[in-house]
Parts: C-alpha cells; sequence; structure tokens
C-alpha cells in the first residue's frame, strides 16, 4: 500500500487525517518516506512505484482509460484565488514541480513563469505585501471559466479496496488543524499561523458538479491545444 505524499500546505488536512487513520506500519513509514512535488510523483505513480496518491490533473486525463487508474471524487480545488499556483509576467518559464499549471498557463494563453505550492503562496504574500504584480491563475481561471479549478486528483492503480474506504472517511471528517501542527508548518514554511488558515479557506478537497465540469472544460481545452500529458501507463 505504497501512498506518495505531496509536501505542500495545501494537502496539510490530508495530513492531518492521515496520521489519525487507522493504517498498517508499513504504511505511514512508507508515506513519510515517499515524498516530493507533484510531477515527480506523477512520474512514480505512472511507473508502478505508487499504489495511490495525488497526481496532477493533466496526468489524470490520459489515464482514463487505463482499467487500472481510478480518478476519485477526492482533488485539489481552487474556487477562485489560490494563491499558491502563480505566474509572475516579468519572468519567463515552467515550474519543474508541476505539470497541470504549466499546461494551465498554456491555456489562459498567459505569459511568465509559473510558480506552485508553497514557493509560490511565499511569493504572493510577499508581493501583496509589497504591492507588486503577480497573475493568480486559479483567480484568472476562475473569471474567465466561471468554474472552479481542480490541480490534482486522489488517484488509485491498486489496494482498492484500502484506499476506497480511506477517501471515504476523508470525505466524512471535519478536519480541524491542531495549533502544534500550524507552529511546525509556519516554521518550516515562513508563513504565519494566521496566513496558513486564511491560504486553507481557499482549498476544498471534494470535486462536486461544477468542480468536476470544470476538469472537462480544461480537458477540453487541452485537446483543442493539442497539450499531451508526457507519460501514461
Amino acid at each position: 500500500m505504497r501512498f506518495g505524499k505531496i509536501d505542500y500546505l495545501n494537502l496539510l488536512p490530508f495530513e492531518v487525517f492521515i496520521r489519525s487513520y487507522p493504517t498498517p506500519s508499513h504504511f505511514k513509514l512508507f508515506y513519510q518516506k515517499k515524498k516530493s512535488y507533484p510531477a515527480k510523483l506523477n512520474t512514480e505513480f505512472l511507473f508502478g512505484r505508487l499504489d495511490a496518491g495525488f497526481v496532477s490533473s493533466i496526468t489524470a486525463l490520459y489515464n482514463k482509460k487505463n482499467k487500472r487508474f481510478l480518478a476519485s471524487s477526492i482533488g485539489i480545488v481552487a474556487k477562485s484565488k489560490v494563491l499558491s499556483v502563480i505566474c509572475l509576467n516579468t519572468e519567463e518559464g515552467n515550474d519543474y514541480q508541476s505539470a497541470t499549471s504549466n499546461a494551465l498557463l498554456k491555456v489562459l494563453k498567459l505569459k511568465g513563469r509559473v510558480l506552485i505550492g508553497d514557493r509560490a503562496l511565499v511569493e504572493a504574500l510577499k508581493r501583496k505585501k509589497e504591492q507588486q504584480d503577480f497573475i493568480d491563475m486559479a483567480q484568472c481561471w476562475s473569471d474567465r471559466e466561471h468554474l472552479p479549478f481542480v490541480f490534482g486528483r486522489l488517484c488509485v492503480r491498486g489496494h482498492y479496496g484500502f484506499f476506497i474506504k480511506m477517501i471515504q472517511s476523508f470525505q466524512k471528517k471535519s478536519i480541524r488543524i491542531p495549533h502544534y501542527w500550524l507552529m511546525k508548518y509556519s516554521y518550516k514554511t515562513g508563513v504565519s499561523k494566521k496566513d496558513i488558515l486564511e491560504y486553507l479557506k481557499l482549498i476544498s478537497y471534494k470535486i462536486d458538479k461544477k468542480a468536476y465540469y470544470g476538469v472537462e472544460r480544461f480537458y477540453r481545452e487541452l485537446r483543442i491545444l493539442g497539450i499531451k500529458s508526457p507519460k501514461r501507463f
């Protein structure tokens, strides 16, 4: 039961959940060891080195027809702004940690450098404070499409019974972040406890009807532009 962990603040509620969820000891050992950024975990998942994990939406698209592949209704969803996926319009380039966000830059016809994750959140908060310019890509998508954007989906390719029960349990839980967790991640990322709590309000984890429409709209745009995932199962 190999689960890949994205080590970003946007999945802090899932991290708190998984710590209290009953799992075998080998699961938690692997979970703490196998942590990285989204693009890296995409590759691990696609080559069968993981049984489940949050993978980029673009990766989920190009493996939907594979019978071993299950894309769940849990994901990383931004209904409007998100702050942790931004475009720095005074620079150029992709973010090596991303797949979906790099594709979103092309879909939105933006020019600039993509930055995602905790690094992007720190940069966005700094720029807001200093009144410097940046583009929140989730906000840009929402303004254009009037739909949420799904950056990643919890996908499964093995031990389905175990992971489906875990997903169902997470869906039912109301997660409260303990103070010591907030302090730990504030120290780790350099983001204040207050800003972490405000940031987490921007993220939801259930892919509801509107979010599903957002996913399908994004997939349609990818097909129109001929953008493909770099690897498949």
